[in-house]
């Protein structure tokens, strides 16, 4: 009894889907239609999706994808932009220099190094900046140059200042390789420039790291003959030698005469 009971309910169910199905059918359509005479009324320039050919022919618009990648493209290089075409690499090497000649292994430590040479890079190389961005980077948000001029007017500074510290015997040389003819040197390519200037910048970084070696390596070989003449052969100098090199370094304020040097070696 029970059992047909249950096989009743599904034949009832069907039979009453079937005897309404139409009722259901003209309110979707009525619904349906009702909501379309409203958002023609509301909103005449509604948006409409059309699937089919008709956009294969319309111009793609590229350029901000482009646009996009140069962007990421310049991210990616940055390092290597502060690295090779600012005074940075000159400045650091200079400041390892310094804890070098001071037979410090851990003092200052590299992180505080990297983060003092940043920020003197950021102060010699801020009037560089400041001409980029009135010659290029105003220009180019105003929307009066286009991106491949406001490309070209901001590495003029940038070749300037790069030109200013390398000798010219760097530039010709790598002129010569890439079989350039004779040009000026605002007419110069940067593939040749930054070569040149990252020679002339290790060049320069290791003259001023010997010099600073100089009054160093005279305290140890003073400390090691004192010793010698003492009969002291089995005492480090190093032990004598390093306490008298921090006080030398601290009694003529060493970091001020080092910095002052690297900053004034650019505005020659």
């Amino acid at each position: 009894m029970s059992g047909a009971h249950f096989h009743a309910e599904p034949v009832r169910a069907r039979s009453f889907l079937r005897a309404n199905a139409w009722r259901f059918v003209l309110l979707l359509l009525l619904v349906c239609g009702a909501t379309q005479v409203q958002a023609q009324s509301t909103n005449p320039a509604a948006i409409n999706l059309n699937i089919g050919m008709n956009g294969l022919n319309q111009p793609v618009d590229v350029d901000g994808a482009i646009k996009i990648v140069a962007v990421m493209t310049l991210l990616t290089l940055a390092p290597s932009i502060i690295l090779l075409m600012t005074c940075f690499t000159r400045i650091i090497i200079v400041l390892s220099f310094v804890r070098s000649a001071l037979s410090l292994q851990g003092a200052p430590s590299n992180q505080i190094i990297i983060g003092l040479s940043l920020f003197l890079t950021f102060f010699i190389m801020s009037p560089v900046w400041e001409r980029i961005d009135q010659e290029a980077l105003e220009p180019y948000r105003a929307k009066q140059i286009t991106s491949q001029e406001a490309l070209n007017r901001a590495a003029g500074p940038i070749r300037s200042f790069m030109l200013k510290q390398t000798r010219p015997k760097d530039v010709e040389l790598f002129a010569v390789l890439a079989k350039l003819g004779p040009a000026s040197a605002d007419q110069l390519p940067l593939k040749v420039v930054v070569p040149g200037f990252i020679i002339s910048e290790l060049r320069t970084a290791f003259q001023m790291g010997f010099l600073l070696f100089l009054p160093f390596i005279l305290i140890d070989l003073v400390v090691a003959t004192v010793l010698m003449s003492m009969g002291m052969m089995m005492m480090p100098p190093m032990t004598i030698s390093l306490p008298l090199k921090i006080l030398l370094f601290v009694l003529v304020d060493g970091w001020h005469l080092v910095v002052s040097s690297i900053i004034q070696s650019f505005a020659t």
